[in-house]
């Protein structure tokens, strides 16, 4: 007989597989790297978050470091937020920072902006983030100062996720996604092919 057998008329609690509950503990331990500094972050509280027990990260982790190790990178959100072509990426950048806040509360981006909290880390997560999006940003573009180009349409959508996640202005969490792609994504564009 199965022990974790329920009772008539109830229902077991949903469970989680292992790649849907790995993705629930980088989304927790992203949340916290953009609220705390990394000395300060407890694999309980990453636990906590993401509604598992912190032996479950060490079995998928190994350990902090190794788990922070993979939040800091950016190569999984930049596949996504690159994955358009080029005559369309601001529209579909500036989609995907407010897109991603809106419905899995985190951000492709923002990390960077608390880089100076922690420490030799930051360093880390400064190399990740200009190796992994602006630099394959800069890799797409053609023409003059294609890096200085990069760069600034970066710094536009750093900016939107912090008006979006950290300001919380009103209007911008009122408007709809696509309104907001289509205004803010034309500013981003600007930099990414200009004159056209």
């Amino acid at each position: 007989m199965n022990a974790a057998r329920t009772r008539p008329g109830t229902t077991a609690p949903a469970r989680r597989d292992a790649e849907e509950t790995k993705a629930a503990i980088l989304t927790a331990a992203r949340h916290l790297l953009a609220r705390h500094a990394h000395a300060d972050i407890t694999l309980k509280a990453v636990a906590e978050r993401a509604g598992v027990s912190p032996p479950l990260i060490v079995k998928y982790f190994g350990n902090k470091d190794t788990l922070f190790a993979r939040v800091m990178s950016f190569d999984t959100d930049a596949d996504a937020l690159l994955d358009a072509p080029l005559a369309d990426l601001g529209r579909h950048m500036a989609r995907h920072v407010v897109a991603s806040q809106r419905e899995r509360g985190t951000d492709p981006l923002l990390r960077i902006a608390f880089a100076p909290l922690h420490g030799d880390h930051g360093d880390i997560l400064r190399a990740n983030f200009r190796a992994q999006v602006t630099d394959r940003l800069a890799a797409r573009l053609t023409g003059a100062d294609a890096g200085l180009r990069a760069e600034l349409a970066v710094a536009a959508l750093v900016g939107l996720g912090v008006m979006y996640g950290i300001a919380r202005g009103p209007r911008l969490r009122a408007s709809d996604i696509d309104t907001i792609a289509d205004r803010y994504g034309a500013l981003v564009q600007s930099q990414l092919t200009p004159g056209t």
